[in-house]
């Protein structure tokens, strides 16, 4: 029974199905080999500058098969070079937002310039001035930069301006 087992055994080994799967499984595994390699450096292209880096990946991705796609995977960079620049734009859009922002009005919300004394539409005071060269002061400025004239503390009761932006109309449908 049990030479019979074996004997059934060595026989689908030898056969020519045995070989066909065989030789299909070692296709399979080659082509997956290289499509992993392919990935590697299609991931590595997108995600690494350097091209001495990027061959470096594809070759670790390629030399220890399977597992050089593992070791890539722990040690890439895990953002996208796109998503990178991006994102210095979006930084730098917010920064030039920022350093141009507009000024507006506490009561009526019109905008107006850092250098206005009083609010042009309603004649809101929103800095004082200078005592002696009538140029417009900074809340927390203690002296005039301009003339070095002390600033009297109790002139320093400015209203805070509003940054948000002005209100807008809807159209009438």
């Amino acid at each position: 029974m049990i030479a019979s087992t074996f004997s059934g055994i060595h026989d689908f080994i030898h056969s020519g199905t045995w070989q066909v799967i065989r030789n299909l499984l070692f296709f399979f595994l080659i082509a997956f080999w290289l499509a992993v390699g392919y990935w590697v450096y299609k991931d590595a292209k997108r995600r690494i500058e350097d091209p001495v880096l990027i061959a470096t990946a594809v070759a670790i991705g390629l030399v220890i098969p399977y597992i050089g796609a593992l070791v890539y995977m722990l040690f890439r960079p895990p953002e996208y070079l796109e998503d990178v620049r991006e994102r210095e734009l979006e930084i730098k859009a917010m920064e030039e937002r920022l350093s141009r922002r507009d000024l507006y009005c506490p009561v009526c919300r019109a905008e107006v310039s850092n250098e206005f004394l009083v609010c042009p539409v309603c004649t809101t005071k929103l800095k004082q001035a200078c005592v002696n060269c009538k140029a417009p002061l900074e809340a927390l400025w203690q002296v005039c930069p301009y003339c070095e004239t002390p600033v009297e503390p109790s002139a320093v009761d400015f209203p805070t301006f509003e940054v948000r932006p002005p209100r807008r109309r809807r159209r009438a449908e």
